[in-house]
């Protein structure tokens, strides 16, 4: 499954041809799972469920060659690449990247870079790029321990929102998300959400809609696992994820409607307890500059801030 480019080797004299970057298909997540392997970020960006869920909003594309993953992708009208990660040296890597960019008349700059990856960047080819951090893209890391617990004055409100949708929802239940009926009705769940909320909110949300859309439809084959809250066993609020690492759980989807008291709450609250219990870290993603978002993401107290930004070649 190698891009063959004309005669290229891993030489530094003669990468002088474009990526033959492609789609990605349901069919490409063992190939490319086994360069994400490589990785040392708990960033959600690095997962194939992200990649191939949200190619549509980004018009993501990606080649492997000499068993290293490249990926190239578009936001706000401007080109980007993503860390190479595989068995080719990065020094190497990153020339590739730079000859790509040359080739399409693009200015290379590369994304979803942790501090980690910029540190290798710059050990690689020292003062060759410039690194800006980007706040909205910063990922937020949750002690799994602390959202089951909600211990401690500073989540007293979320314990108060639980308690309420408790004494509001006597009949209430958590179940995980085990056939695919579970996914079709989370699914008709995901269309009243979608329902509510694009008429006060941005239209990116559509684009949040078919990710999860996406993620739901091909459930088992993305490896992805998942919570319900029923109400009547009727489904009012469900939660999507899958392990990044050995310690780190991320939460692709959280969907409840914005009317029921402790929706978010709850379903966030369970979902750590009966899916990620067993891992260190919860990863609940970045919050895309949206101060509502942000305001929410940090009400629940992260342990870390992973920093991520875009580096640039410096001309």
């Amino acid at each position: 499954m190698h891009n063959v480019i004309a005669h290229v080797a891993c030489n530094n004299n003669i990468f002088n041809y474009m990526l033959n970057f492609r789609h990605i298909e349901i069919s490409d997540k063992k190939l490319i799972d086994s360069c994400l392997q490589s990785k040392h970020s708990r960033s959600c960006d690095y997962c194939f469920a992200n990649l191939y869920a949200w190619q549509e909003r980004f018009k993501t594309v990606f080649t492997v060659f000499h068993d290293t993953l490249f990926v190239k992708f578009e936001d706000n009208g401007a080109t980007f690449y993503m860390f190479p990660l595989g068995k080719m040296p990065l020094k190497k890597a990153l020339k590739l990247l730079e000859n790509d960019a040359r080739e399409r008349s693009v200015e290379l700059k590369i994304k979803a870079i942790s501090e980690e990856m910029w540190q290798q960047i710059q050990k690689e080819m020292p003062d060759k790029f410039s690194f800006l951090p980007e706040r909205e893209n910063f990922e937020y890391l949750y002690f799994t321990e602390k959202l089951i617990n909600l211990s401690g004055k500073k989540l007293q409100s979320k314990r108060n929102h639980i308690n309420r949708f408790k004494a509001e929802n006597a009949d209430w239940e958590f179940a995980l998300i085990n056939t695919r009926e579970d996914c079709y009705d989370c699914w008709n769940m995901l269309k009243a959400w979608e329902n509510e909320n694009l008429t006060v909110s941005s239209p990116s949300l559509i684009y949040d809609f078919k990710a999860s859309e996406l993620m739901l439809k091909h459930f088992d084959e993305l490896g992805l696992q998942g919570g319900m809250i029923k109400i009547n066993g009727q489904i009012a609020a469900f939660a999507v994820g899958e392990p990044l690492d050995n310690e780190t759980f991320v939460v692709h989807i959280e969907k409840a409607p914005r009317d029921m008291n402790g929706g978010y709450a709850i379903i966030n609250q369970q979902f750590a307890e009966h899916i990620a219990a067993n891992y260190l870290y919860i990863n609940r993603e970045e919050d895309l500059g949206l101060d509502s978002l942000r305001k929410a993401k940090l009400s629940y107290q992260p342990a870390v801030l992973l920093q991520e930004g875009v580096v640039t070649l410096i001309a």
